[in-house]
């Protein structure tokens, strides 16, 4: 799934080519992108048509999009997408051919490039939502935490967050209540960064050990968007759809038996939340058996 340097280059795509432009006709193409729009299809598309999408924003992993009116006034609502799995938010010239998995297309007044949601898999979708609060972020994305890049995200309150959690440490990363943006990929890279294991309970860090894990959360997560994400394969894409090349540059995730960059140690496999997860035996000793334990009783 698409992590925060994934969903922050397709954001910076969306606020070059479609900020600032109105909507003109909006097909749904299948049923499945829009049903987290609880009014149902024919709504999304009337709530969108002749809307301005006026900027673009991120929170964790999900976007958005403030409507304005047709005569330039706030709406009050968003578009609002998440990529799930395989999603993808493609610009696209007119003519060029409609993608195999293509399941929602927005066009736009000035007749210029088109907006196109496509996913192979169907776990991303789109809906139009009433933003609310002071910061105007989306009400359902209200409980997701800011992310480590933002510029009011508070270091001493994550600090303390983290270390009143009873859990591991990998698992507190992967919490969006707690920090936002945070998957797999990243928190391996960040916890091999600060030679942490994953199982290392979060109540038992040191000041200095969170400050070395968000001092890795925060170069891995900027290094990737500097190489536009990691892409495993065509479905991480940005807008023109381009695959990011941070896959080059992993550590430890994916790379089982190859050496440590570091100390040159064969890198071990583990299973995780069925999911798996990278980690050095050197550089990341597993925590006690009995401190391990003693988190999940």
């Amino acid at each position: 799934m698409p992590e925060l340097p994934e969903v922050e280059v397709v954001r910076r795509g969306l606020e070059q080519w479609v900020a600032g432009r109105t909507v003109a006709e909006v097909q749904v193409r299948h049923p499945r992108a829009v049903r987290r729009h609880l009014e149902g299809t024919e709504h999304f598309v009337q709530a969108l048509t002749g809307r301005t999408l006026t900027a673009a924003h991120r929170r964790g992993k999900y976007l958005w999009l403030p409507l304005a009116e047709p005569d330039g006034t706030p709406s009050g609502r968003a578009l609002v997408g998440h990529l799930g799995m395989s999603g993808q938010l493609l610009v696209e010239k007119p003519s060029a051919p409609d993608e195999t998995h293509l399941r929602a297309r927005f066009t736009f007044t000035d007749r210029g490039r088109e907006l196109r949601f496509v996913d192979q898999r169907t776990f991303g979708g789109l809906a139009v939502e009433d933003l609310g609060g002071d910061d105007a972020v989306p009400t359902r994305l209200a409980h997701i935490a800011i992310d480590p890049l933002d510029e009011s995200f508070d270091v001493d309150a994550f600090s303390a967050a983290l270390r009143r959690r009873r859990t591991e440490v990998k698992r507190a990363l992967l919490d969006q209540t707690l920090i936002g943006g945070v998957g797999n990929i990243y928190a391996d890279e960040a916890l091999w960064r600060a030679r942490l294991h994953g199982a290392r309970p979060t109540d038992r860090l040191t000041r200095s050990q969170v400050a070395d894990l968000l001092d890795g959360v925060r170069d891995v997560l900027g290094e990737a968007l500097a190489q536009g994400g990691t892409s495993f394969d065509s479905l991480y894409v940005d807008v023109n759809g381009q695959s990011g090349y941070f896959s080059r540059f992993l550590a430890v995730y994916g790379q089982a038996d190859r050496p440590c960059p570091r100390c040159g140690t064969p890198i071990r496999r583990e299973s995780f939340m069925n999911r798996s997860s990278y980690s050095c035996p050197v550089c990341q000793p597993r925590p006690r058996a009995s401190s391990a334990r003693s988190r999940r009783s």
